[in-house]
């Protein structure tokens, strides 16, 4: 622009002076531009900025500011609709020379650079914006690259659909070479646009470098994927690469992904037209995958594969009979049909080879898979051989090794081929055995066998030699010995041996076996007696006795209890009651070391026997023996037999002492139980004092609210034998009784909650008694015992039976209820507790309005001296005389 074209205003004077005076001002310049931009004026600011720019060529500020300044005229004549295309033009000339003059100065500068390249991409100049793109990229130095690809890329994008996809590849090309992380957007760019290949060709550059991080968080994993896709999906257009080499890289690579990649080859060589490699490369997969899932996809990838060829080819054969008749296209239709039909019975022995090749040692589907072949015996012998050499017995998870090989032998039985059947059992028999157990099963097969097609004797010859100890002493438990030095000691062969040779073989030889299998101290407690009743049949008893006696030797409780109790029962059978004292000296040695828990059945024994042969009263004191040595919960079930026997063999009467003993040790819920059948036996033997003594004892440990039954059963008994009085001291007695039981300590929350329990619940609360670990219980149980009632001592009077109201201790109870009335022979009398009392004494001192009733104090005796007593007489019954009564009927 020439200056001398634009004339000055007066206002402009002091500017212009100061620049006069300090050209190089750049401060100066910039307040002349500020006071000449109004808006008015432009091409005078043009003028200001062109003569300070020519003055100061390399002052960024004033470029910066005159290359802005130029770009907003530009905008505002682009935006006036009054400008022609010409003027505009022009402008838009006059500013892009602008920016040339200003980058010859200003070629290291990023924002000129930057701020150009817009403004020529807003002008729509894609030329003139790339080669300025590339000049900057030359001119600045690498580090500043990073502000200027965004906008050139987005350039080459917006412009690539338009004829210039070849500058926007090029481009980008030279982008991933700076930027190597921007490779994804390059692919995405490449796939967008249809270039296969050379996405392909980017993305094995992306799975190959090891240091490649994607900028989109896809990890290799999925960008195989995605290169498989690609790969199968386009076989014709990928051509840069061996398709097939990567797909099995992959599946080499990526085990979790083995039935989608073989999958994706298949397609790949479908895709190319390829469909015998394609079946083939399903084979393949099928033949090698080692997962129920990837074996599912690929699968059911060839089975969709095959009945698509079927329909296609049955669609071709259709058109072509209705157009020629039979053509080719039928018969491939057909062989496409049996290959498909062929494909769907394999699939069970398909999937049981990939269970396989899973899990080799897995036995069962070693069996599954012989089952599968039901029709193929060769295939079958193939089968069986394989699994033999492949199964390792240590690793077996499930099912026995040993299996496979009795299974094999047996094939060859069923198909009468016994000398290749006892090939495999010599050698199974020589082969590797996880345990003893399994070799000894493999020999009782072969013995089995022998059994089945042969005389006996092979049989027994043939267990004789797997029972044959080796050359040197083993220990059965030593795993560092092999399974065939251990064989000797293996309970199952020597079992079914001894079983062989009793009932095929001779008694001696029998006899040699058992006794072999004792001195190895391998047979069980049954052996034993097996061994015991073979000879006890053969008539040697005392050797069959000698044999419970070794083994008894051999064995400990609880193990040698069989043993004792079938040794008892069969000596007393034997000998009855001629060798009394050798019988008594084994249950002796048989109760020493017996274990309480356990005796109770030789208690019983022992009794019997002394009952049948002994005497009666070492009957007794084995029951005395038996009650001391029981545990509490056997205690009442064997009282109950020593009540009954005592009873048939001494009389009803003796049996009062055993039902006092009993009430005093059991538990209360079990004593309570006694006293009631203890009162009914009073009763029925006319002894109505004693029942009612009974009873009044038997109060003391019963809460009317918790046991009903008791007090019902008493009161029944005082309705049928008593007066009126015994019944007001009955319901006296169960007054105090509910009044004891319910001041005590805890009582009533411990009363609700038994209320609703079971009566065995009861009994194990009491027999529990209180915990030494807890002192305030056993405190509230002493003070509960100190405030119980105690026993009621009933005594007769001169016209009728008063009870007496006295509160006794439990054993003064006792013994009122084993004597009938206290003190009956007179004071300082011994009382016997079998003497039947039919009367008693009168009282010292007698209360006519109470009808009789004296009040004792506990401890205190009555005075044995009365007049006026009425003696009554009353019938015997037949049961306190026992069997003495019996004996005389018969004499009778």
């Amino acid at each position: 622009m020439d200056p001398g074209s634009i004339f000055f205003e007066e206002e402009d004077l002091p500017y212009e002076e100061e620049i006069l005076r300090n050209p190089y001002s750049v401060k100066s310049w910039l307040r002349y531009v500020e006071h000449k931009a109004d808006g008015r004026r432009p091409v005078a600011v043009c003028q200001i900025y062109e003569r300070a720019v020519k003055q100061l060529p390399g002052s960024y500020k004033l470029w910066y500011r005159y290359l802005r300044y130029r770009r907003l005229l530009a905008r505002a004549r682009a935006n006036s609709p009054d400008v022609s295309d010409a003027d505009l033009q022009a402008e838009l000339s006059v500013a892009n020379a602008a920016h040339e003059r200003a980058l010859v100065h200003m070629h290291k500068m990023p924002r000129i650079w930057l701020d150009y390249c817009r403004f020529l991409t807003r002008q729509g100049r894609i030329t003139e914006s790339r080669r300025a793109f590339d000049r900057a990229l030359r001119s600045l130095p690498l580090t500043q690259h990073d502000r200027l690809w965004p906008p050139y890329l987005r350039l080459v994008r917006l412009h690539a659909p338009h004829g210039c996809l070849e500058t926007a590849l090029r481009v980008l090309r030279r982008y991933v070479r700076f930027k190597p992380e921007g490779r994804e957007d390059f692919v995405d760019f490449l796939l967008e646009h249809q270039r296969l290949d050379e996405a392909v060709a980017n993305l094995v550059a992306i799975i190959n470098d090891d240091s490649f991080q994607s900028s989109r968080g896809k990890s290799k994993h999925a960008l195989w994927q995605e290169l498989c896709n690609l790969l199968s999906r386009n076989p014709l257009e990928v051509t840069s690469v061996n398709a097939e080499a990567i797909i099995r890289q992959g599946i080499s690579r990526y085990t979790d992904q083995v039935g989608r990649l073989w999958t994706a080859l298949a397609e790949w060589h479908l895709r190319a037209g390829n469909i015998s490699r394609a079946r083939d490369v399903f084979e393949e997969a099928l033949a090698t995958v080692t997962t129920v899932r990837d074996f599912s996809q690929v699968f059911d990838a060839s089975a969709e594969f095959e009945e698509g060829l079927v329909r296609q080819l049955m669609e071709a054969a259709e058109e072509g009979s209705a157009a020629a008749g039979d053509s080719e296209e039928s018969l491939e239709s057909d062989l496409a049909m049996l290959r498909f039909e062929h494909l769907i019975e394999r699939r069970p022995l398909l999937l049981n080879s990939v269970l396989l090749r899973q899990n080799p040692h897995c036995v069962p589907e070693w069996h599954k898979r012989v089952q599968l072949l039901a029709d193929r015996p060769a295939e079958q012998i193939g089968t069986y051989m394989e699994a033999v050499k492949t199964v390792d017995p240590h690793k077996a998870s499930a099912g026995r090794a040993c299996t496979l090989w009795t299974e094999f032998a047996k094939f060859y039985e069923k198909h009468d081929q016994l000398s290749d059947a006892r090939t495999v059992f010599e050698k199974a028999a020589a082969a590797d055995h996880r345990t003893v157990d399994d070799l000894a099963y493999v020999w009782c097969q072969w013995a089995e066998m022998e059994l089945r097609h042969g005389p006996p004797e092979k049989a027994l010859a043939l267990l004789a030699k797997a029972v044959a100890p080796p050359s040197h002493k083993v220990d059965f438990y030593d795993r560092s010995e092999p399974v065939q030095a251990r064989l000797h000691k293996s309970l199952k062969l020597w079992s079914f041996y001894v079983d062989l040779e009793e009932s095929y073989g001779t008694l001696a030889t029998a006899r040699a076996a058992y006794d072999r299998m004792l001195d190895l101290q391998i047979a069980t407690p049954q052996i034993v007696i097996n061994y015991a009743v073979m000879l006890e049949e053969s008539a040697y008893f005392e050797e069959a006795f000698r044999v419970y006696e070794r083994g008894i030797a051999l064995f400990k409780w609880p193990n040698v209890e069989e043993l004792w109790k079938t040794y008892l029962i069969h000596f007393s059978d034997r000998y009855g009651g001629a060798k009394l004292e050798r019988a008594r000296d084994l249950f002796e040695q048989c109760l020493e070391h017996c274990p309480a828990e356990l005796s109770r059945p030789f208690f019983l024994l022992y009794a019997k026997l002394e009952e049948e042969h002994g005497l009666a009263k070492r009957a007794m004191n084995v029951y005395e023996r038996a009650l001391e040595r029981l545990p509490a919960n056997q205690r009442a079930p064997m009282f109950n037999i020593y009540i009954n026997r005592v009873a048939e063999l001494l009389g009803v009467t003796h049996t009062r002492a055993v039902y006092e003993k009993a009430i005093e040790s059991l538990p209360d819920a079990e004593a309570r139980e006694f006293c009631l059948r203890f009162a009914e036996l009073e009763t029925r033997l006319g002894e109505v004092d004693r029942a009612r003594a009974v009873y009044a004892y038997c109060a003391q440990i019963c809460d009317p609210r918790l046991h009903e039954q008791f007090w019902h059963a008493w009161q029944e008994f005082e309705i049928a034998n008593g007066s009126e009085e015994t019944l007001r001291e009955m319901l006296r007695v169960k007054r105090s009784v509910t009044a004891a039981f319910s001041t005590q300590l805890n009582y009533t929350a411990a009363a609700a909650a038994a209320a609703g329990s079971a009566d065995s619940d009861d009994q194990a609360e009491d027999s529990a008694g209180p915990s030494s670990s807890d002192p305030m219980r056993a405190l509230e149980q002493q003070q509960q015992q100190s405030a119980q009632p105690k026993g009621i001592l009933f005594v007769r009077g001169k016209d009728q039976e008063q009870p007496a109201g006295v509160m006794r201790t439990a054993p003064a109870a006792a013994e009122s209820a084993a004597s009938g009335v206290a003190n009956s022979n007179g004071a300082g009398g011994k009382a016997n507790p079998e003497e039947l009392q039919i009367g008693g004494d009168d009282d010292d001192s007698e209360d006519s309005d109470a009808g009789g009733e004296v009040m004792e104090e506990a401890g205190e005796d009555s005075d044995g001296g009365g007049e006026n007593i009425e003696i009554s007489e009353l019938p015997v019954p037949s049961e306190v005389l026992g069997s003495l009564a019996k004996d005389s009927d018969d004499e009778s």
